[in-house]
């Protein structure tokens, strides 16, 4: 089985982010570098320009200037482009900053082997999206088409309600934010805004089926400092596969793991 977030919705939202920015060239570069990362293939100016909602010649101007900044590379044979190895250098960076993924590493992969469930380490960026920044694949029924790099909405998910349990923030943001998710079994905002408060009080949060029919998901928060979690760690697997091997097992080592890395990187759980 496979899961990830739908390709067709991150591109609207990046298209629409785009057209809206008070920034708009800055903008642009970032949405062409996120849609040259998510491609299999290069892309021409044509494809990129209407994946995007840009104008050809606009969008042509931003992709000499990524070129020129070896973010991009240009093949003169295809009249293609894809990302170049020059990104790396950003992203060495931000590895060297963050310890959050080399800590939280064999945390998911001891869970993983005991419990069988893929396991994911994320990036939580306020009220946006999370990014999956470690990953430890199960080799039991489900398989994650979810790569490091992977966004997804927010608020989605047992990690969504985790964000909202532990973020203190406006009861109208969450429910405007909350009205543009999909599931495949939707809970009501009132039904989601219980499950918040249970989350709040047991610190983890359970997803059952609702995000993903079938799919069971745990979430728990990280702390780096006190104020809201930065970082979360999740679980994922077939729901009637994880009751059978043990759920509030599992529920409780990710929590302790969670506690764990809140230690090793100097947070602490905020109060309730």
């Amino acid at each position: 089985m496979s899961i990830s977030p739908s390709p067709r919705s991150d591109i609207r939202a990046v298209a629409k982010a785009v057209k809206d920015s008070k920034a708009p060239a800055i903008s642009r570069a970032a949405a062409i570098l996120r849609l040259l990362g998510k491609s299999d293939t290069p892309l021409g100016v044509q494809a990129i320009a209407r994946e995007l909602g840009l104008v050809p010649s606009t969008c042509l101007y931003v992709l000499r200037a990524l070129t020129e900044e070896e973010l991009i590379a240009f093949d003169p044979d295809t009249k293609r482009y894809s990302l170049q190895a020059g990104v790396l250098t950003l992203a060495r960076q931000w590895l060297r900053r963050d310890q959050f993924s080399d800590l939280a590493q064999p945390v998911l992969d001891r869970l993983t082997q005991t419990f069988g469930a893929t396991m994911l380490g994320v990036q939580l960026v306020g009220l946006d999206h999370m990014i999956v920044v470690a990953i430890s694949q199960s080799g039991r029924n489900l398989q994650l088409s979810t790569q490091v790099g992977s966004r997804f909405p927010a608020l989605i998910s047992a990690t969504g309600r985790c964000i909202a349990a532990f973020g203190d923030y406006p009861e109208a943001e969450l429910e405007t934010r909350f009205r543009a998710l999909r599931w495949d079994e939707p809970p009501s905002f009132s039904e989601w805004q219980d499950q918040v408060s249970q989350a709040r009080v047991q610190g983890f949060a359970v997803d059952e089926g609702q995000y993903i029919a079938g799919v069971t998901v745990i979430a728990a928060p990280v702390w780096k400092a006190p104020g809201r979690p930065i970082h979360a760690l999740v679980a994922i697997g077939i729901g009637g596969a994880l009751k059978r091997g043990g759920l509030n097992a599992l529920s409780e080592a990710l929590v302790a793991g969670a506690q764990t890395l809140s230690l090793q990187m100097g947070g602490e759980r905020s109060p309730a």
